[in-house]
């Protein structure tokens, strides 16, 4: 991930759902004190295939 004093933003990131793991992109901009969240944007990518599970260190 890439991070800034009020912002992380990833477009490598994973996510499970009904036992599949999908790809996630997303940007999370905050307040200054990090008490409130100003923007979340994300996009959902493919389901990553359970033979690339090992690699991404993803488990079952």
């Amino acid at each position: 991930p890439q991070m800034s004093a009020d912002a992380i933003k990833s477009s490598g990131a994973a996510f499970r759902s009904k036992g599949q793991w999908y790809r996630l992109n997303f940007k999370c901009q905050t307040a200054p004190d990090h008490m409130q969240v100003l923007q979340f944007r994300y996009k959902i990518g493919d389901e990553i295939p359970e033979s690339d599970w090992a690699k991404y260190n993803l488990y079952d």
